[in-house]
């Protein structure tokens, strides 16, 4: 089974301002890549569609989500914090992101696709139930979760985060729900500079020092995540996929190289063929050294496709 490739033309116009490191290009950094490598022809692709009030109610309070869409500006823009700004395009497109989420699920419960990449912004795991930040406004791979649990029946689905940054979103979601574990690595002390002693028994944090680079970040997976997984058993597996604790992506200073990205899609594989019936779903989190972002991007890409 192949590959989706879920995006939406609205997550390139969402856009917060000249410099901002969480720009519509890293989308093109990415497909670019695929295109180069041959590999975006063989992926499945998909438009995201918008996700329902419904949906995001399984994750959000309902007053943050009126105060979202009433925030959004008819022209100009609006600060939600000092990092998250909406544009005209920003709540449409933040729609679509979490929908590609729910599309994502559907598509690898219904067995149409093996696994799938969303590759959609804004980003989502530091968005909170009644709380947007750090880039992002609703948390999609919260989303993925609940939408897996509520509609496909799921008792259990893993989350796990690389990105550089502890997803504060997704445990202040999932922090009091068994159903959802929770692997992430991050660098500490680091925004939003929490994470480091909250875990409990299905959140597993393992906080990583500035220069750590590839040897503690690979012993951080096989030494927690991989044994708590098995330990969960997990049906289905979702992945936070932030590429900025990249050594080229100056956001950060934990300095993983590209095959690291390809190593733990490796193992998260792993996972999921024996406990996942292989279905695994993917969205994009951080990265903003563009290079850096297509070419870790494609690595993880390439090894959920086998190809």
């Amino acid at each position: 089974m192949q590959t989706a490739y879920i995006t939406h033309p609205l997550c390139l116009k969402h856009d917060m301002g000249p410099h901002h490191p969480e720009c519509p290009a890293r989308i093109h950094a990415i497909e670019d890549q695929l295109i180069a490598s041959g590999l975006f022809g063989y992926l499945q692709h998909h438009d995201a569609p918008e996700v329902t009030r419904e949906q995001l109610l399984r994750v959000h309070d309902a007053a943050y989500i009126d105060s979202i869409e009433a925030a959004a500006p008819h022209q100009g823009s609006v600060e939600l914090d000092g990092d998250t700004t909406m544009n005209p395009f920003t709540y449409p497109a933040a729609l679509r992101a979490a929908g590609a989420a729910v599309l994502a699920v559907d598509l690898v419960m219904g067995q149409k696709v093996e696994n799938a990449f969303c590759n959609v912004r804004p980003p989502g795991h530091h968005a909170e139930r009644a709380q947007a930040g750090g880039f992002c406004i609703f948390n999609n791979i919260a989303v993925a979760a609940r939408h897996a649990l509520a509609v496909h029946g799921l008792s259990r689905v893993a989350i796990a985060d690389f990105d550089v940054h502890h997803g504060n979103g997704t445990e202040h979601v999932f922090h009091d729900d068994p159903r959802v574990m929770l692997c992430s690595t991050f660098q500490h002390p680091f925004y939003p500079f929490g994470g480091a002693d909250s875990g409990n028994d299905h959140i597993i944090n393992v906080p990583l020092k500035a220069g750590d680079g590839s040897e503690k970040f690979r012993e951080a997976v096989t030494g927690q995540w991989l044994p708590a997984l098995e330990r969960f058993k997990p049906e289905l597996l979702l992945i936070s996929a932030g590429f900025d604790a990249h050594r080229e992506d100056d956001m950060s200073m934990i300095r993983l190289v590209d095959g690291d990205y390809g190593w733990v899609t490796e193992q998260l594989k792993e996972v999921a063929y024996k406990h996942c019936q292989r279905r695994i779903v993917s969205m994009l989190e951080g990265g903003y050294e563009l290079h850096a972002l297509g070419r870790s991007a494609m690595a993880h890409i390439k090894v959920l496709s086998g190809l």
